[in-house]
């Protein structure tokens, strides 16, 4: 399946490289979470070699580079298995919370949902595992304190993005299995984002049993960072439960049912005659057409509206007519969420539904499948 067309790069990113065919972006937010970890990891780089001075901070921004490169791999793992079954992909940020991919399209089945979520948390324990394997054998020193905190950041990484709750890879893999057992997207989507709720109130609640449950009392940094990671869930997991209600509205749309009757006219006839025609036909829209009959323009609903009914005797059809410019044509059978992604693709007020045959079915405006959506969520 191809790539959609590049977007626009987010503002406060800049591209540092591509992988998996997806462009790598970083966010300006990245240098205040390297800068941190610089910091934190500073005392342990000094104590593995002593009389390094300020150069442990270029040692631990090192290492916050090297973390943030396992982040890449969780991600390019997510894009990989995205692509190979048939979605497409468009670019992995890594941000201050760790790293994103933007999948486009949402899974078909529960199987593909399963498969893309588990494969990131898979790829860090993975590397977490190596890294810990080669602690084994690694020397004291500057690269031991890199090994082990690879070790333990991939390993905490990967677990903690099995907790079954959106937006975590976790709460993917729970909603997938709500899906599969009842058959039923949606519920998965709201299920696993209560788990992605549930999982912010424990993540803000944390530093308050930090003490008993490690003998570290927590300091203003680990309260700050709680509040933070809670934030990002909870808005997550909201999101997502949000999208669910709206997508559960998707299954009204139907191209075919809302189509317009519409007639056919030449574009010189007056727009008059055009409407006397359309009103004696009962037809709610109209079109114009070559001599030879092939469709070349929609009449623009707002246009007729705007145009005074003195003047409409003396100006062809044509003139209130949108021409049929690309996207303007969509198969009759169209529906669900391929006619909100058309539509919105390519933005206009009325549409031209055309059967497999070529021949046109009738005209679709968004007013008629905006008021559908709004009337299938009573």
């Amino acid at each position: 399946m191809p790539d959609s067309p590049a977007r626009p790069r987010p503002s406060g990113t800049f591209k540092i490289g591509t992988i998996a065919g997806s462009d790598v972006l970083v966010s300006s937010s990245w240098f205040v979470v390297a800068g941190l970890i610089a910091i934190i990891v500073s005392p342990r780089i000094e104590a593995s070699s002593p009389g390094i001075g300020a150069w442990k901070y270029v040692a631990g921004f090192a290492f916050a580079v090297i973390l943030y490169l396992s982040v890449l791999l969780h991600e390019a793992s997510h894009a990989l298995m995205a692509r190979r079954l048939g979605f497409p992909v468009g670019d992995i940020t890594l941000h201050f919370l760790g790293g994103m991919t933007s999948i486009e399209g949402e899974a078909r089945k529960p199987r593909q949902e399963f498969l893309i979520a588990v494969v990131g948390p898979l790829t860090s324990l993975a590397v977490g595992l190596v890294a810990l394997g080669l602690w084994f054998v690694t020397p004291e020193g500057l690269l031991l304190v890199a090994v082990e905190g690879l070790a333990g950041a991939n390993l905490l990484v990967g677990l903690l993005n099995l907790v079954p709750g959106l937006p975590l890879d976790g709460g993917r893999v729970l909603k997938s299995a709500v899906w599969k057992v009842s058959g039923n997207v949606h519920r998965g989507t709201i299920v696993a984002g209560w788990g992605g709720r549930v999982t912010a109130v424990a993540a803000v609640g944390y530093p308050l049993v930090q003490s008993r449950l490690t003998g570290v009392e927590p300091t203003i940094l680990d309260f700050g960072l709680a509040v933070i990671v809670a934030a990002f869930l909870w808005s997550g997991a909201t999101a997502a439960m949000a999208s669910a209600r709206i997508r559960s509205r998707l299954p009204h749309l139907v191209a075919r049912t809302l189509a317009r009757r519409t007639l056919a006219v030449p574009g010189d006839l007056p727009l008059a005659e055009a409407v006397r025609r359309a009103q004696e036909a009962q037809a709610g829209s109209l079109i114009t057409v070559t001599s030879a009959g092939e469709p070349v323009g929609i009449v623009s609903e707002a246009a007729l509206d705007a145009t005074p009914e003195e003047r409409r005797p003396w100006i062809p059809t044509s003139t209130v007519a949108r021409s049929l410019d690309e996207g303007l044509r969509l198969p009759a059978g169209i529906a669900g969420e391929d006619l909100v992604t058309a539509i919105t693709r390519y933005p206009a007020a009325e549409y031209l539904l055309v059967e497999e045959d070529g021949s046109v079915l009738g005209v679709l405006t968004t007013a008629d499948v905006d008021r559908a959506f709004q009337q299938g969520g009573h």
